[in-house]
């Protein structure tokens, strides 16, 4: 079984190189799995036991289970990941030429880890929006798939001292190469992707490319290595494993509970957005679940104290090379188990009560937690964990798997915690 879940895992890895991709993935295995999508502008006719979903900016998502049992009384489990990884984003108005070679300028999305990115085989994908024949604006996905370009190292004969901790300048050495030109030769990154959407089926009629959102993407496929195939080492693990297993989860959950995955855009930046957890998405969704005779003004508070959240994202394993950056008491080992997050000053949700819910599930499923807390002189990340508890008022947790390399163009975890977390939501949906 863990190795069906693992494949399954490594191909939506490969399928999501960007948020939109992402949530299209997601979308496809929840109709498979018999959800129903619906549109923030459409009236929602919401049954007992029926499965939907609502998609926003294509780059966030949020699925349902109406459950059978009395919706206040017995309150909501919900489970929350996002879709975005940090990267390198094309800009606006990109195309740079210098010594006969063509590059595209870009900025750095989220806290990437820069050095990851040079000598690797990059390709490009995001949303392209682009004007019709019938002047109708319309808007498409874009993945090239194939390598495009390259950002190259500097040659050490050219920088001794590269090895002794050289400061990287995104604006002046991150641009990645594309082609190369001659004489008077243009270059044009627009008329390039009207070439591309023109070759989709659906996109036959595109005459003009108006605006876009790319990213670059290793093309490297995930995969498991190690000796044992122990570890899977894969892009952007943070944050779609957790995507991933959340949708797992809650396609094989019971009708009787009302159960919701979230996964929000923009985290690594912030939340702030209309996608992201600081913005209305998924109190907008809780709202429409209640009926017109329980959205009194009570109606939601008392909804919210019934309920809980399990906030998902990805924890740091202890670094063999790097042991002392770890409290010693709380050094997650891959392949250990899933990991409870916890920080004093709120950059984790888990409280007392929360961790005890944790602990719980992890016992009625055979899995055995860990615990996390970063030394106390060093800062400590944070998740969408704290802005949806604080936003709704519900009782959450922060939790993950741990993995190496957090924010590295390649992420590293161990091939059984995914699924071992996995099996402690789906306890969750069940309780």
């Amino acid at each position: 079984m863990i190795a069906d879940f693992n494949a399954r895992l490594l191909e939506f890895l490969d399928s999501s190189p960007t948020p939109f991709h992402a949530v299209t993935s997601l979308s496809k295995k929840l109709k498979e799995a018999g959800f129903i999508q619906v549109a923030d502008g459409d009236s929602w006719h919401l049954q007992p036991g029926g499965r939907y979903f609502v998609v926003r900016n294509e780059s966030a998502i949020v699925a349902f289970i109406c459950g059978t049992e009395p919706l206040i009384e017995n309150g909501i489990r919900v489970a929350g990941a996002h879709t975005d990884s940090p990267c390198l984003k094309v800009k606006p108005v990109p195309v740079v030429k210098k010594q006969g070679y063509v590059q595209l300028g870009v900025e750095v999305y989220g806290g990437a880890l820069l050095n990851p990115w040079f000598d690797r085989d990059l390709s490009l994908a995001g949303r392209v929006d682009y004007l019709a024949a019938n002047g109708s604006l319309q808007s498409t996905l874009l993945d090239l798939r194939r390598p495009v370009a390259f950002i190259p190292s500097l040659a050490i004969h050219l920088d001794r001292t590269a090895n002794e901790g050289r400061k990287i300048n995104p604006q002046t050495e991150m641009a990645p190469l594309i082609s190369q030109f001659s004489g008077d030769e243009d270059f044009s990154l627009e008329a390039f992707l009207l070439d591309q959407i023109q070759a989709l089926p659906e996109c036959e009629t595109a005459a003009e490319v108006l605006s876009h959102e790319l990213m670059f993407y290793d093309t490297q496929p995930a995969e498991l290595l190690g000796l044992k195939e122990e570890f899977l080492a894969s892009a952007r693990l943070d944050n779609l494993l957790s995507c991933f297993l959340a949708c797992e989860a809650l396609c094989d959950a019971p009708e009787t509970h009302t159960s919701i995955m979230v996964c929000n855009d923009h985290e690594e930046v912030g939340s702030v957005s209309t996608s992201g957890a600081q913005g209305p998405l998924l109190r907008s969704v809780i709202e429409r679940l209640l009926s017109s005779s329980e959205a009194q003004a009570d109606g939601f508070d008392r909804l919210i104290s019934q309920s809980a959240m399990l906030s998902i994202d990805n924890a740091h394993g202890i670094h063999p090379n790097f042991i002392d950056r770890h409290d010693d008491k709380h050094g997650p080992l891959l392949n250990k188990g899933p990991v409870i997050k916890i920080n004093a000053n709120q950059r984790y949700a888990s409280n007392s009560h929360s961790v005890a819910l944790f602990k719980s599930l992890c016992a009625r499923v055979g899995v055995t937690p860990q615990l996390f807390a970063m030394r106390a002189d060093m800062a400590c990340g944070s998740t969408i964990g704290p802005i949806t508890s604080a936003s709704l008022g519900i009782e959450t947790v922060d939790v993950g798997v741990p993995t190496f390399g957090m924010h590295s163009i390649r992420e590293l975890a161990g091939s059984e915690d995914a699924r071992a977390l996995a099996k402690v939501v789906a306890a969750f949906f069940s309780r």
